[in-house]
């Protein structure tokens, strides 16, 4: 236990959730739910859904997506997988399987069962980084479809209610960002800025 408020409840979850099997039957490889979580967490991630690699090491963003996100962010690995810092919560909590053009949606099942009970216990948390559309539906309110540049800019209007939308870091985006250099020149220093202030500023 971690000595957090609400520690002892938030790990009873976690246990639940990493026994879950609600949608068993539509995973390809099974279940494996991926995420990480305390109740002292400053910075919580929501992302789409664990990849291949993810689920077979375990390990969230354990791939060369999570290299680009933690160089975005300013942080080395060790900071990256602290718990105790940084939660990361999915919206799909397993991978969902491959289509022709890559992973399959997250399953709309999972984020409605567990984030409603995951996340009020998450008190500490200081900013939340919304990563890809799934995610930015579910918890920006925004349209399924909403193009990634509509949304991110925006990014200050969701900064000011301590929310960040970021498109996701897969190789797959490369050629959006060389589009938007305005990504790297603007939105960086201060995503860096202020992941830095909730991780490290004192209360």
């Amino acid at each position: 236990m971690n000595g957090e408020p609400g520690a002892d409840g938030l790990d009873r979850l976690l246990a639940e959730i990493r026994a879950c099997r609600i949608c068993a039957a539509q995973l390809p490889l099974g279940p494996r739910p991926v995420l990480q979580a305390s109740a002292s967490a400053r910075l919580l991630i929501v992302s789409q859904a664990p990849g291949r690699r993810v689920h077979d090491t375990g390990i969230p963003f354990n791939d060369v997506s999570g290299e680009r996100l933690r160089d975005w962010l300013g942080i080395d690995r060790d900071t990256f997988y602290d718990a105790s810092r940084i939660a990361i919560v999915p919206m799909g909590l397993c991978f969902p399987g491959t289509a022709p053009g890559g992973d399959l949606p997250p399953r709309p099942e999972c984020a409605p069962n567990w984030h409603p009970r995951l996340l009020p216990l998450l008190t500490r948390v200081r900013l939340t980084l919304v990563i890809g559309q799934y995610a930015q539906a579910g918890l920006l309110g925004l349209p399924r479809g909403t193009r990634l540049t509509d949304t991110m800019l925006t990014w200050r209007e969701h900064l000011a209610h301590a929310r960040l939308p970021l498109p996701h870091p897969s190789p797959r985006n490369r050629l959006w960002l060389a589009r938007n250099p305005w990504f790297a020149a603007e939105l960086l220093p201060v995503l860096r800025e202020r992941v830095a202030e909730a991780l490290f500023a004192a209360d």
